[in-house]
């Protein structure tokens, strides 16, 4: 396997960027051409808790070109174990901080995933927000498994459009899942940025930023969605406490 352009921290198995914003908008500017037909994993402790528990989702996330450090507890654990500028990159937030850059750099974006209703307000929104930004295609998939048949329908459709980015909004772990299978049949760099398609089109609000700034916004996301998100942070995030204080 070649040397990565970064280095990384171990965490319950997963090789974590060490980055910050400005080194991985950096690293999209130099590798976009090499990371063509690969994916971006934006690593929070629901999935490294989970990829440590699944060997197969570990070798998904281990497998992608970068593994980003969305979940402030990831940034702060390399932080404390040899890597002093690690920072949290989120994917909501390099998702506008790219398509800021697109007017500028000429890139082009596909997006993958949430429902059509969603993916009409995020049309308009980038619209607003980004007018240098092109985007090439969307197109919100059956919530349900697709036949061999949709499936090359959509990545033909994808390919044709040719966008450099393709943002992937299926949820972890299945967009992980799904970028790994279309490994090299894509030809993008695919980034699975999970609910950064609501939050651009206002579906839900992002935490304050204080809330960010102390490792808070699961929290945030906690109160907005109590019975979908209870049952998952009890359990991955006292498995990722008790871990990382065995590291100790």
């Amino acid at each position: 396997m070649a040397q990565k352009p970064f280095d990384t921290c171990e965490i319950m198995g997963v090789q974590v960027a060490v980055t910050d914003m400005d080194r991985t908008l950096a690293l999209l500017r130099t590798q976009l051409g090499a990371w063509r037909g690969g994916y971006i994993c934006v690593a929070n402790v629901h999935t490294t808790v989970t990829a440590s528990r699944e060997e197969e989702y570990r070798a998904v996330q281990n497998g992608a070109v970068m593994v980003l450090p969305d979940g402030g507890p990831l940034s702060a654990y390399s932080r404390k174990h040899g890597f002093p500028d690690a920072a949290r990159v989120t994917g909501p937030d390099l998702m506008r901080r790219v398509l800021a850059e697109s007017a500028e750099t000429g890139w082009t974006h596909y997006f993958y995933g949430s429902s059509p209703e969603t993916l009409a307000l995020l049309r308009q929104k980038l619209a607003e927000r980004y007018p240098g930004a092109r985007v090439v295609g969307m197109k919100s998939p059956p919530f349900r498994p697709l036949t061999p048949q949709e499936d090359a329908a959509d990545i033909a459709a994808i390919n044709a459009a040719r966008p450099d980015f393709l943002w992937v909004g299926l949820g972890a772990p299945k967009q992980e899942r799904w970028m790994a299978a279309h490994a090299h049949k894509v030809d993008a760099l695919m980034l699975g940025v999970g609910a950064a398609f609501d939050y651009e089109a206002g579906n839900i609000r992002r935490a304050p930023a204080w809330m960010q700034r102390h490792n808070l916004e699961w929290l945030y996301r906690l109160l907005q969605d109590p019975g979908r998100l209870f049952g998952r942070y009890l359990s991955t995030n006292l498995r990722f406490l008790w871990w990382a204080a065995r590291q100790r």
